[in-house]
């Protein structure tokens, strides 16, 4: 029996798929539990449906991502902060003090755990920090130290 399965089934299917097992195994635990259903014209044609439909989520949320990585690399980041000799900082400044001042200067919102920082900013100056929007685009952010 062909079935589309809902679920991955470890063993036997990934989400999507249409595949064929045996018929006792469809009913009795594919269907029965909610991992699949069975292959007919309507069930296919909606599963096409919903791929399409999922693709041209992924297209635009990429362009979304594009034109966010275009808006983010025109934009620098002045943060103000004690320091003490040689332009070292008291303390460091960590990239949830850089999303809390890109929020509220900018208007944009985004996730500290998309900032590719492997330490927090501990001096004075610019730096540039990798900011991961999409598995396929990476934005530079600019960010500018000053002394309090």
């Amino acid at each position: 029996m062909k079935v589309i399965f809902l679920k991955d089934v470890k063993g036997k299917g990934k989400k999507g798929e249409i595949k064929n097992v045996a018929d006792g195994y469809a009913h009795n635990f594919l269907i029965k539990n909610g991992y699949a259903v069975e292959a007919t014209g309507g069930n296919v044609k909606t599963l096409d449906a919903q791929k399409n439909k999922e693709a041209k989520d992924a297209a635009l949320e990429l362009e979304n991502c594009k034109k966010l990585k275009e808006t983010i690399e025109g934009i620098t980041v002045e943060l103000k902060a004690k320091s003490g000799e040689g332009g070292r900082l008291f303390g460091s400044i960590s990239s949830k003090q850089i999303v809390e001042e890109l929020q509220k200067v900018h208007g944009i919102k985004l996730d500290k755990r998309k900032f590719e920082m492997n330490d927090a900013i501990r001096g004075l100056g610019v730096t540039n920090i990798k900011v991961k929007l999409h598995q396929e685009v990476t934005a530079t952010l600019k960010v500018h130290v000053k002394e309090q």
